[in-house]
């Protein structure tokens, strides 16, 4: 078995096998694949996309979820304890928790697939469907150009490790203090969007709104990209901040349509982590 804690826990090889099983479900097989099988999920009731997805994933394969608070790995008791009397019963664990470190800890002890579901570090199961949705509509996504518009945060971060994993040209564009360490920054935006493929953007801490009020992605400056720039702004997003609301009527945003994968991205990480090591 193998866990999910970033992307660069992977070969590009293995991306392209979570890739093609995730084709073969679109094609109907795996079917019956965690009959008998529990997996224990722990979300904070905030969670939409992510949980439905993976709860209804984990139906669709014939397997059980049950469904705790995230607050639930914040107790008193050793997180060893705890994972130690789950390796009894369960088959798997899906986590959505702020500390990276508290998912490295369970892992350690765990003798089923840890899924990291998002974490202040990181995003890789929401990366990973992001890429496999751009790989659908490009002959090969690793030649794109990407520009992340936003503050550090964990999808900034995630496709920092997807570019590392996987050679992808990476830029960032915002104010000073914001940066991603180790990504090239340009400040000036309408600089930044020149020949780009694809722009991510993340929504803004509060306090951040002021700084970033010339980051706006808007119409008239996404045709500053090339013609076939994909936008896709990480939900939630919210008009009037990272984005203006027309330009997510326009023909360049991906983002409903980017996640319909998720559902079969993230069954085909359970199915790959379960049978490989």
């Amino acid at each position: 078995m193998k866990h999910t804690l970033r992307l660069t826990d992977y070969r590009i090889e293995e991306i392209n096998e979570i890739f093609h099983i995730a084709d073969e479900l679109q094609e109907g097989k795996y079917k019956g694949f965690l009959t008998g099988k529990t997996i224990v999920m722990f979300f904070p009731s905030s969670s939409l996309r992510t949980r439905i997805t993976f709860e209804k994933g984990i139906y669709l394969l014939g397997g059980q979820a049950i469904l705790f608070p995230t607050e639930t790995l914040d107790k008193k008791e050793k997180i060893e304890d705890v994972v130690k009397y789950l390796n009894n019963w369960v088959e798997g664990a899906i986590i959505r928790h702020k500390s990276i470190a508290l998912l490295e800890e369970i892992a350690a002890y765990a003798e089923f697939p840890v899924i990291n579901a998002m974490t202040d570090y990181n995003h890789p199961c929401e990366m990973l469907s992001d890429l496999y949705a751009l790989s659908k509509r490009r002959q090969d996504f690793t030649k794109d150009k990407f520009l992340f518009v936003g503050a550090k945060s964990n999808i900034g971060l995630a496709l920092k490790e997807a570019a590392d994993l996987m050679g992808l040209s990476l830029l960032q564009s915002c104010p000073a203090g914001y940066e991603l360490e180790g990504v090239e920054v340009i400040r000036d935006l309408k600089k930044a969007v020149q020949n780009i493929d694809v722009i991510c953007t993340d929504s803004l801490p509060h306090n951040a709104l002021k700084d970033f009020e010339n980051y706006q992605i808007t119409s008239d400056l996404i045709k500053l990209a090339n013609d076939d720039c994909v936008l896709n702004p990480c939900p939630p997003f919210y008009r009037g901040e990272e984005v203006s609301a027309e330009v997510i009527e326009s023909s360049h945003f991906a983002g409903y349509e980017f996640k319909k994968n998720l559902l079969e991205v993230q069954q085909a990480i359970i199915i790959y982590n379960m049978t490989h090591t």
